[in-house]
């Protein structure tokens, strides 16, 4: 005789799109309290040094519509963690999926020993089903961060949450109230049939394509021969200026704490209050742009690291960081809360409001973006074209690969390298550090994922990011982020290393240094406690977060003391570098944060030794 533990993840599923659910309940379990809606805020309390915390399938609603979710203790999110810093913390995690390969949790930007960081593969097994891992570590940070599975697909279907870490000798601002703001994407499709629908077709999701409409008003705007040669160009690149996002509104629908732009969830204050502000965009594919039409926010952190304010009207999130703002509604009246998809496809939204059941306007779509070739670092190439082995063929000049203002010419079967007079190089950008600058990057002849390789990255942390910037708003900049936390590690760089960010969008391929996780011959390799300052070069079209776990990376913005990040949202074309300090030996992940590009094999292990 079968019990429910027996039923299949499928069986599941379909049962819990006819409303039924484990042990005979007819209902969803609601949001955890900090997610519910009309709520006043984090409740003040004192952090806890131990949680329970189990995965298992849960019916999930969406604006009525039933589905089911990899859900922590039930709920989508899952429940908030509060911690304290410097204390010893106990955190137990349990798989109740009883038909799943293992679930994990990764405690994203914490500083933990390698054995507690949550990556299968990596540095544990994974926790199989039935079973329970503790986390064991201590907490040696404060700010805003969140936690997620490394497992499979489940971050795709819930298994998220917010994680606040109070610090030791208190806040550096002052403040009144506060709410975290999670944002997220949910579908109702199987990651795995998204993921297969990427493959077979890389803009499966993208309906925003360019009309002869779009080209006429392009030839109104900059004429028609200018038109027609980036038109070609894009063409011979077998790409499109307006695949922003891979995956959109058209199967996603996008959430606030778990809840759809309908279903408005609804923060509440006084006026004249100071409110905190925790946003966590905590999507597998989709990079925000967030503004609250009527407040200025003033940026206190990011990535859980205090920054010196920033006083913005509008800023971009990508996948997996984190932005504490600073708010002061002094009118008596709601405010829209808005977070709009880069592509502009959709958006999620709530409302800070002084009182239950109260809307403001909701501001319309802007229209979608469409990058130029300047806009990933390609401007000039009507004379040139892009094999799928990544290299760029000059046709007028003898068929040679050009690599960062040189020219490697096949002669013999062997490459030789020649300097090109007049070249430019981003090593030549006073902004860019270091005596050299980041080193070329050849990619192996006939290799497929490299569709093209940047001649002339460019230093553009000074710059908002496609579609921002246009509408007279104050926008952030990772410019702008200027630390206030003690800079403990060393001036001295020991090391430059440089890791190019490469794709064959076409075939759905993603790679560092033009190789798929499988691909790669070994773990990067970090010397402990060394500074090694990692230049990251982005040979696409598209904006890349880049995770490392373990470690903090130190953004060189020019700062004279520089922000520290666990995600960077790298731009197309872009160089950019970052001093690290590596403190735990051992094992750790290095990746892009977008869920499929990480699977389709943007990925790799740094180990430190």
């Amino acid at each position: 005789m079968r019990t429910d533990k027996d039923l299949s993840r499928r069986e599941f599923i379909k049962a819990g799109t006819t409303g039924i659910f484990l042990a005979g309940l007819q209902f969803t379990l609601p949001a955890p309290l900090w997610a519910l809606t009309a709520n006043n805020g984090i409740i003040p309390g004192s952090p806890r040094n131990r949680y329970d915390l189990a995965i298992g399938y849960s019916p999930f609603q969406v604006d009525g519509r039933p589905g089911t979710a990899t859900a922590i203790n039930g709920t989508v999110p899952g429940p908030l963690i509060h911690l304290r810093e410097g204390d010893d913390v106990e955190l137990n995690v349990t798989n109740l999926m009883m038909d799943s390969e293992h679930v994990s949790i990764h405690w994203h930007g914490l500083l933990v020993p390698f054995r507690m960081d949550g990556v299968p593969g990596v540095n544990f097994d994974g926790i199989p089903p039935g079973e329970t891992y503790e986390y064991r570590y201590r907490v040696k940070q404060a700010g805003t961060y969140w936690y997620h599975s490394h497992s499979a697909f489940q971050e795709q279907t819930g298994t998220y949450g917010p994680l606040i870490i109070d610090p030791l000798d208190g806040e550096p601002f002052k403040y009144d109230r506060e709410h975290v703001i999670v944002l997220s994407d949910w579908s109702f499709e199987d990651p795995d049939t998204i993921f297969r629908h990427l493959k077979l077709v890389g803009h499966y999701y993208n309906f925003q394509r360019r009309t002869l409409g779009d080209f006429v008003d392009d030839v109104q705007e900059r004429g028609f021969k200018d038109t027609l040669k980036e038109r070609m160009a894009w063409g011979r690149m077998r790409m499109s200026p307006v695949d922003l996002l891979d995956v959109t509104a058209y199967t996603f629908t996008y959430l606030m704490n778990g809840h759809s732009p309908a279903m408005n969830w609804t923060a509440l204050f006084n006026p004249g209050e100071t409110v905190r502000l925790r946003f966590i965009n905590a999507s597998t594919m989709t990079i925000f742009d967030v503004r609250i039409p009527g407040l200025d926010m003033d940026v206190v952190m990011a990535d859980g690291k205090a920054v010196r304010p920033v006083p913005v009207h509008e800023f971009r999130i990508g996948v997996a960081e984190t932005y504490d703002v600073l708010v002061r509604p002094g009118e008596d009246r709601p405010y829209t809360v808005f977070a709009e998809a880069l592509d502009r496809s959709g958006y999620t939204r709530g409302t800070l409001s002084p009182e239950p059941n109260l809307e403001a306007p909701v501001p319309e779509l802007r229209s979608r973006p469409v990058r130029r070739l300047d806009d990933i670092g390609m401007g000039g190439m009507d004379k040139t074209f892009f094999g799928m082995g990544g290299g760029k063929m000059d046709m007028k000049n003898g068929g040679r690969m050009q690599h960062d203002g040189k020219q490697m010419q096949h002669d013999g079967g062997e490459m030789k390298m020649q300097e090109k007079s007049g070249s430019h190089s981003s090593r030549h950008d006073p902004r860019i550090p270091g005596p050299n600058g980041p080193k070329p990057f050849m990619p192996e002849k006939g290799k497929s994922n490299v569709a093209m390789v940047i001649m002339n990255p460019k230093y553009r942390l000074d710059e908002p990011g496609i579609g921002l910037g246009e509408d007279g708003w104050r926008v952030l900049t990772y410019d702008d982020l200027i630390s206030t936390e003690p800079q403990i590690y060393s001036d001295v760089v020991d090391r430059e290393m440089t890791v190019n960010i490469t794709a064959n969008m076409e075939r759905y391929m993603f790679s560092f240094d033009g190789k798929k996780f499988s691909e790669h011959p070994g773990p990067y390799l970090f010397r402990h406690n060394e500074r090694l300052r990692l230049f990251l070069v982005n040979h696409t079209m598209m904006e890349h977060p880049i995770h490392l776990h373990g470690m903090w990376m130190q953004l060189e913005n020019g700062a004279d003391k520089l922000p520290f990040k666990h995600t960077i949202l790298t731009k197309p074309g872009e160089v950019l570098s970052v001093l690290i300090t590596p403190i735990e030996k051992g094992d750790w992940a290095f990746h892009c944060h977008l869920l499929y590009h990480m699977e389709a094999g943007m990925a790799q292990v740094v180990r430190v030794a």
